[in-house]
Order: C-alpha cells, then structure tokens, then sequence
C-alpha cells in the first residue's frame, strides 16, 4: 500500500498527488512514468511523474478525471492509500543522456498543452538543476485552465497562452512559438507533451522551422507494459509501442494520423475487435508479462 501524502485540485478535472514511494523516487529520471492501481480490484493506470523528491522518498503525479478509475482516483485524499504504484517505467527524456556541456549550447523550447504540462515541469526542473536554461510555452483554452504556473516560472522562461486570449499571449501554442521563433528565438532542440492533435501541428511547424522534435505518447497508453497493443504506432515505418520503446519518441517520424485513429476505434469494442482482425496480436511480447 502506498499513502497518499497530499491531494489537490489543480483545476476542473485535473488533480495532484504527492504519494509515498521511496523505491520509485529513488531510480526515476524526467520524462519515465508509473502505473498505479486504485484498489486490488482496479484497473492498472499509467501516469507520467510529474515530480520526485528523493530525500522525502516521494513521487508527485497529476491527471486528469476522464474515465471511471481515474474519477475514482480524483476522490482519493491525504491519508488514503493506493493499492499499487509500480515503476519508473518507460525511457527517460533523451536530455538526460547529453553532457551538460552540450546542453548548454543549445536553446531549448518545451511545449505544453492540457495535463501534458505536468509532465513538461521534471525535465524543466532537471535542466534548471544542471544550470540549462530553457523556455516552456503552456497552451491552454482559457485562464482558469491554466496550471502550475508558479512552479514553472522558478526553473524556466515561461510563455503562457490562451486560445481564447484570457491570459497570457492570444493563441494556439503554434502561434506562440512561430512569434517567438520570429522574435529572434532561434531554437535548436523542442519537445512537445500534450494532446495528439496538439503535438501533430506543433510537429508540422517544427519541421518547417528546422527544429528537432521530441513528442511524448503517453496519451494513448492503456496497460503499460506492452500487452494490450493500444499504444501501438508506427515511427519512421517501423511498428513500436509508448510503453516499452518510449513514451519519447522523434516527432518527425511519427505517424500521427494513424495514431490517433487508433486511439478512437480502441475505446470501442468494435474498434478493439476491428483492430486484432486488421493487426493480428499487437501486443509487444518482450514484456515479461505474458507468460
């Protein structure tokens, strides 16, 4: 059992927890994620870290109440426990790999949308930690849905827009970063985590800019360990899946629309029906899972 330490509102929807996991807290690196279960009788979620504190032997998460185990996970307060936290699971972000020499050379653009700014706030943290400094764009629809902020503007050059004007710059997150890019902002390195739709276009303006693009498919993953096949994508024509190979992944090479057709017709039964007739066994094999 894992105690819930603090739990939090971040805004409709969206909720923080910090939960008591040394083991965790003690191996994970920016951009891994875990898998929690709720109860014995849940089902297993994956969620991006969005923070870790070793000394205190704590891990920060934050989601979003879409379906019912993560409704039921939103109710959950300080002092209740979760059945299951598991992890760090997945690849770290690729800036962890580089020298900090290298990293200092370059300029550095995170772009977040939604939830997909929580897990943006680690890499950022991690890069302030190493004396790299780097701007981050967060787009959200209106004002009150913005979250964060206060955290992000200690570790980082923050850019703040809202589609509707709100708050911050006026706009989508593309438009953000082409007027910055224009400002004389001559990025050489971005990385983008937010909703698919978000990332395609932020890709699409990336590669017309010259600007090597890492995107995070953590959104279209279901089991986490590579046996439902939900998270299957193609990336520069080969077949890999967010769980196991990622959840970072070269933008560029990423097949988009596939992805995200895949992600509606699997929250279907006929969708998921229609997908194993199309695909056979999707699920990755090399899990140690299946057995």
């Amino acid at each position: 059992m894992f105690k819930i330490l603090e739990a939090n509102e971040l805004t409709t929807n969206i909720y923080q927890m910090i939960v008591e996991a040394p083991r965790v807290s003690d191996a994970c690196l920016p951009g891994q994620f875990l898998i929690i279960r709720v109860d014995e009788e849940g089902e297993r979620i994956p969620l991006t870290i969005c923070d870790y504190d070793r000394e205190k032997g704590t891990v920060e998460i934050v989601v979003q109440a879409i379906g019912a185990e993560t409704h039921k996970l939103s109710k959950l307060k300080a002092g209740d426990y979760l059945a299951d936290v598991v992890g760090p699971l997945g690849k770290p972000s690729d800036l962890c790999e580089e020298s900090v020499e290298d990293l200092k050379k370059k300029k550095i653009v995170f772009i977040a949308g939604g939830v997909g700014t929580a897990p943006v706030y680690p890499q950022a943290k991690w890069l302030k930690e190493q004396g790299v400094e780097c701007d981050v764009i967060i787009g959200a629809k209106t004002k009150d849905l913005v979250i964060m902020e206060e955290r992000f503007k200690k570790v980082c050059n923050l850019h703040i827009t809202t589609d509707d004007g709100s708050y911050g710059r006026s706009g989508m997150v593309t438009k953000a970063l082409q007027d910055l890019w224009d400002e004389g902002n001559k990025y050489d390195h971005c990385v983008a985590i937010g909703p698919m739709i978000m990332m395609k276009f932020v890709c699409k303006l990336t590669k017309e800019l010259g600007i090597p693009t890492i995107v995070s498919m953590n959104p279209i993953m279901v089991d986490g360990t590579g046996m439902c096949g939900a998270c299957r994508l193609t990336v520069d024509g080969q077949v890999k899946f967010a769980c196991v190979d990622g959840p970072e992944f070269d933008g560029h090479k990423v097949d988009f629309d596939q992805a995200m057709n895949r992600m509606k017709l699997y929250k279907t039964e006929e969708g998921r029906l229609l997908l194993k007739a199309q695909e056979g066994d999707t699920h990755h094999g090399g899990c140690g899972n299946c057995n």
